[in-house]
């Protein structure tokens, strides 16, 4: 049982640079079921999270890829951001069988372009910042290098256990750890989903 995507009808680093990288997937996360103050709802996040292996950061004297993530509402229909970014990634639309249940642990390694903006927002206390956000995932271009990851892979599904992965950054565990899931003893217990063959004409 993998991560499904269902039509249900670091601190103090440099911003990485707007513009369009050649990035890896490298962390699928399931965050669990989140509240938002700003919608006043609950809904299922997960956490996507790429590498981009020709932008560079020195972290206790190794060199390592820079990294961007966003997070997405873990749903698959008509109107779903996740939906549109894994078809544009794809440069397929979803088959209704597809559309039933979607493994995104089949992203995992997988290449694409990121188009990245620097977003101007204010915080909790009213500060303006500035964000790098991921806006568009394409396939790479004809004749482009594929490259592997660097990174070890991040990987969690609530819907294969409870147990964290000792791998996962502090403050993406900080967010599990606000989920329903850890804080909620009495949940239905996870949907089962079928698997997915990964098809060789897409990249996932």
């Amino acid at each position: 049982m993998g991560l499904m995507a269902k039509n249900k009808g670091g601190a103090g680093f440099e911003m990485v640079a707007a513009g369009v990288h050649h990035a890896v997937c490298y962390g699928v996360v399931d965050l669990g079921t989140q509240y938002s103050e700003l919608y006043n709802n609950d809904s299922r996040k997960v956490l996507i999270m790429w590498e981009l292996p020709s932008e560079r950061i020195t972290i206790d004297g190794k060199d390592l890829p820079r990294a961007i993530s966003r997070r997405f509402t873990l749903s698959l229909n008509s109107k779903a951001t996740l939906r549109a970014i894994l078809e544009s990634w794809r440069s397929r639309a979803f088959t209704e069988k597809e559309l039933e249940g979607f493994d995104i642990k089949n992203l995992l390694g997988v290449n694409c372009q990121l188009s990245v903006i620097h977003e101007a927002y204010k915080d909790k206390g009213g500060k303006d910042k500035t964000t790098a956000k991921v806006t568009a995932v394409m396939p790479l271009s004809k004749g482009q290098e594929k490259r592997k990851a660097e990174n070890e892979f991040n990987y969690f599904s609530f819907d294969e256990g409870t147990e964290i992965p000792e791998n996962l950054p502090d403050w993406v565990v900080e967010i599990i750890h606000k989920s329903a899931e850890v804080n909620t003893e009495n949940l239905p217990p996870p949907e089962k989903q079928p698997q997915k063959q990964a098809d060789d004409d897409i990249p996932f």
